[in-house]
């Protein structure tokens, strides 16, 4: 009598293959769980980790779901692989940038009388545009407050200071008759509504009482513009944010590649916390936008975080991302907005710089409480 003895035993070759992918799962899971739980815990501690950090947040979730996605079809693969890879997922989704709101659209339409705010890096202002093209894409836009950043020359010979003076306010006021303007360092904000103050904000050297710092150290201090605007019957604080690049490409030989981040670290923490402390003594009404250079992955922005609200529950874009370096797909978020918890944020959007900067557009309508 013939007896079943079940299906023959795949080839040992095969068995080999399918060991071998199951040791490289596991050696990744392991890999990107050790790097998640220390970036939990240098991420904004330690100047080095500014490195890791400039990953794109978007793999705090691919690399893990790629891992369960490939668990599914690799055997055998152990149950404390599958386990680390939920951990990895769970510890760093909050990193990731993704909007979970943009799943729940809601209605995002502005009322009549909304305040509309542009805020924008516009990459050295017209340095490297057709300025009419990019006054003509300004106008365009037709905010009531424009919060603009880069508002500045620059040597590209010179990568590291090649920061150089601008003044185009002839031609602003030509193109934005009738707006109040108020330009420091590189920060240049318009406003149709009346400016009625200008604190400076530390590390401002103006700040200290140092009205008489040269370009080079208002530039590299100066990172935040505070304009205090009247709006309707109540007084509303805008402040204009470009904090300083964390990192810029160099050989990792050569000495600027981690001085330049180290030096930066300290500039960048100053800049944030002369922010966040104007910010919290500020009884007013509060919106806070720029360019950032930092990306959701990184712990820079947390204390804005806990005093204000970011707006992008009202953003459609469920991966909001801002920055497109070269030819890289956008897979950043550099550019931000802060809102406090009483500012009614109606719409909030990116839009495109139509070529001119590798920065988009945030573009905000609000409306206040009343008083």
């Amino acid at each position: 009598m013939d007896v079943d003895r079940g299906s023959p035993a795949p080839p040992a070759a095969v068995r080999v293959r399918a060991g071998g992918a199951s040791r490289v799962l596991a050696a990744v899971v392991a890999a990107w769980l050790v790097f998640t739980v220390a970036h939990l815990v240098l991420n904004g501690r330690w100047w080095v980790w500014l490195f890791a950090s400039a990953l794109p947040p978007v793999l705090f979730v691919a690399v893990p779901a790629g891992a369960l996605a490939a668990a599914a079809l690799v055997r055998p693969v152990r149950r404390r692989v599958v386990a680390a890879a939920v951990l990895a997922l769970a510890l760093g989704v909050a990193d990731s940038g993704l909007n979970w709101a943009a799943l729940w659209p809601t209605d995002r339409s502005a009322p009549a009388g909304a305040l509309r705010v542009f805020s924008w890096n516009t990459e050295y202002w017209d340095q490297q545009d057709d300025p009419d093209t990019f006054y003509r894409f300004l106008k365009e836009q037709n905010a009531d407050v424009y919060l603009l950043q880069e508002y500045l020359g620059w040597d590209l010979s010179r990568p590291y200071d090649g920061e150089l003076p601008l003044d185009d306010l002839a031609r602003v006021r030509r193109e934005f008759p009738g707006y109040h303007i108020a330009a420091r360092s590189e920060l240049l904000t318009l406003s149709r509504l009346p400016i009625v103050a200008q604190p400076p904000v530390a590390p401002d050297p103006a700040a200290s009482g140092d009205g008489g710092a040269d370009f080079h150290r208002v530039f590299r201090d100066a990172k935040v513009l505070r304009t205090d605007v009247r709006v309707g019957g109540s007084t509303v604080s805008f402040y204009n944010a470009h904090i300083a690049v964390q990192l810029k490409i160099a050989s990792p030989l050569s000495r600027s590649f981690w001085s330049f981040p180290h030096r930066a670290d300290e500039q960048r923490a100053a800049q944030l916390r002369g922010l966040t402390e104007d910010i919290a003594a500020n009884p007013r009404p509060v919106v806070v936008a720029g360019d950032f250079n930092t990306s959701p992955a990184m712990a820079d922005v947390d204390g804005l975080s806990r005093l204000l609200r970011d707006p992008a529950r009202a953003n459609s874009r469920l991966y909001p991302a801002s920055w497109t370096p070269g030819l890289l797909p956008p897979l950043w978020r550099l550019d931000w907005a802060f809102v406090s918890p009483g500012v009614n944020v109606h719409t909030y959007a990116f839009r495109s710089p139509r070529s001119m900067s590798d920065h988009d557009a945030q573009e905000l309508t609000l409306t206040f409480p009343m008083k």
